[in-house]
């Protein structure tokens, strides 16, 4: 079997004789690793793990690795994961806990983007997305054909139904319907200044009272914004900081959260 020579491979380990380890690799004790699936470099993997056929993990993924649990206090659960999966760079799966059934599982044929966290005890069927940078909690199960977009965070215990899609950045703290559409919307909110922020960085009272006012004006009471500057101009005097904020607001392209 192709294992660069500085790759880094447990003796208990169990990889198949066409399986590849890519350079700066780590390969711990109790992974077994099946035909043709190719482990690119600096991928840690840590057992007991079980990797099908056919897969291909990317720089820097992290599979297998103790549960970011604190009820987890070393039992020796499993993280399995099935053929022709797709696990690409930063990806980071944890294996199972007592309290999940001991076992984080991955079926066939999906698709993990960069950055994407599975963590303790979720079961991935087949054929799924799992988009950029989206979390999923402990014990979440996303069922076969199902998509969960980029930056999508899925809460502990919820399921993600078969055939369905979550749109970006959602926030899923419930069960996803199989075969829908689903997107979680938050308003964005201004509750006005950074007081605290701007207090430890050594802006003056005044300066801060007079951010206070300004984005008081441009956020509360139903003005427009061409009515909220006029405003400010009147009603404040020359200070650098609001200035600053009404020329931000003039080179603002796309519009301001108010």
């Amino acid at each position: 079997m192709p294992i660069h020579p500085t790759a880094i491979v447990d003796p208990s380990a169990k990889i198949a004789d066409s399986a590849t380890i890519g350079p700066y690799t780590i390969v711990g004790a109790d992974v077994e690793i099946g035909a043709r699936t190719e482990i690119k470099a600096h991928v840690f993997l840590e057992g007991p793990l079980e990797i099908g056929e056919d897969n291909v993990f990317f720089p820097y993924s992290t599979i297998g690795v103790a549960p970011q649990d604190l009820k987890y206090h070393g039992e020796k659960s499993r993280t399995k994961i099935g053929h022709r999966n797709r696990i690409r760079e930063f990806a980071a799966i944890h294996r199972g806990t007592e309290g999940g059934g001991m076992l984080t599982s991955i079926g066939d044929d999906n698709l993990l983007m960069a950055y994407v966290h599975v963590a303790h005890d979720c079961a991935v069927g087949n054929h799924t997305v799992i988009g950029h940078a989206a979390t999923l909690g402990g014990h979440v199960a996303v069922f076969d054909w199902a998509i969960v977009s980029a930056g999508t965070a899925v809460h502990q215990f919820c399921r993600v139904g078969q055939h369905a899609i979550v749109g970006g950045f959602s926030v899923i703290t419930q069960d996803v319907l199989p075969f829908s559409t689903t997107l979680s919307t938050r308003e964005v909110k201004v509750f006005g200044e950074n007081k605290t922020g701007l207090e430890r960085r050594g802006f003056t009272p005044a300066t801060i009272a007079a951010l206070h006012k300004a984005l008081r004006l441009l956020t509360r009471g139903g003005r427009n914004t061409s009515q909220a500057i006029e405003r400010i101009q009147a009603e404040i005097g020359d200070v650098p900081e609001v200035g600053h904020l009404l020329a931000f607001i003039a080179q603002a392209e796309r519009g301001f959260h108010k």
